[in-house]
């Protein structure tokens, strides 16, 4: 079993932050409940609530706050896909060259989840 994982935070405007060796992930999902991901965690597709999303790597424990968005866990790592950042400072590298590539991205997310009965997606569903 892998011990950590990439953990990638984007917005319409930017890619707010690029993580590498995270160990852990604790998100509010829009049920209402919180969830905590750590390496080895199942594939899913889950919308979340505005709410600071925290996470650990190997510098420490950090903490972004978030609007609404989408999380999804695959053998790639975690990706959020926030409506924007709320507060604070953080990295922003560059992964987008442009907006297009960042809306063609959560266009195909969002058909995935839509293509699914009851918004569930399926978990043989790449």
């Amino acid at each position: 079993m892998r011990k950590s994982f990439h953990l990638t935070v984007l917005t319409p405007e930017r890619a707010l932050l690029e993580a590498e060796g995270v160990t852990q992930v604790q998100a509010r999902l829009a049920d209402g409940g919180p969830i905590g991901i750590y390496p080895g965690h199942a594939p899913l597709l889950a919308e979340t609530v505005a709410a600071p999303l925290r996470y650990a790597d190997p510098s420490g424990e950090h903490a972004i706050d978030l609007d609404a968005g989408i999380l999804q866990v695959n053998g790639d790592g975690v990706t959020v896909f926030a409506g924007s950042q709320t507060s604070g400072v953080w990295r922003t590298p560059e992964v987008f060259e442009n907006d297009e590539h960042f809306d063609r991205l959560a266009r195909e997310l969002l058909a995935t989840l839509d293509a699914q009965p009851d918004g569930v997606l399926d978990s043989e569903t790449e």
